[in-house]
C-alpha cells in the first residue's frame, strides 16, 4: 500500500518541476524577443549575452531562494564550500 503522504509529496515535487519548466521556456522566449529587438539575436555575441543572462538570472533565484530556505528553517539545495 502506498503511503499517502508520500504520494502528496511526489504530486508536489513534479508539479513544481513541470511549472519551473513551463517558466523556463517562458524567460527563454522572452531573453531571445529581447536580443532580437537590441539587434542580437541568432549572431554569436547575442548567443553568448543569452548564456550570460540567463546563467546570471538562475545565480540570482538560487541565491534568493537559499537565503530563504534558511531564514524559514529550511535546508537549502546547494551550500557554498566554505559554508560546509
Amino acid at each position: 500500500m502506498t503511503d499517502p503522504k508520500a504520494m502528496i509529496q511526489t504530486m508536489i515535487a513534479l508539479a513544481s518541476a513541470s511549472l519551473g519548466l513551463v517558466a523556463a521556456l517562458a524567460w527563454n522566449e522572452a531573453i531571445k524577443a529581447t536580443l532580437a529587438l537590441l539587434g542580437m539575436g541568432d549572431s554569436l555575441a547575442g548567443l553568448y549575452s543569452y548564456a550570460i543572462v540567463a546563467t546570471l538570472l538562475a545565480v540570482i533565484v538560487l541565491a534568493v531562494l537559499g537565503r530563504l530556505a534558511a531564514r524559514i528553517g529550511g535546508d537549502a539545495a546547494f551550500e557554498r564550500e566554505a559554508e560546509g
